[in-house]
């Protein structure tokens, strides 16, 4: 994906330092997969809001491919 949205569902949120910098590997599905397929985005902890959880459906926004923001929705 260029540029969007896509909607998904937390499974996991894992932070992680590299060099002192925070960042988040959040796993996730989309739910209209009927396979449920868990995906991981790794983004920084300023891009997501601080009371996301397991189980939060949320919004993932793209740009180059690569996941930019998460809100919940």
């Amino acid at each position: 994906m260029l540029k969007g949205t896509r909607t998904a569902v937390v499974h996991r949120i894992q932070p992680i330092s590299i060099h002192g910098q925070v960042s988040l590997d959040v796993f996730w599905t989309d739910p209209e997969d009927p396979e449920g397929e868990i995906r991981h985005a790794r983004v920084g902890d300023e891009a997501c809001p601080r009371h996301m959880q397991k189980g939060d459906t949320v919004t993932l926004h793209y740009l180059m491919g690569m996941v930019t923001e998460i809100t919940v929705r």
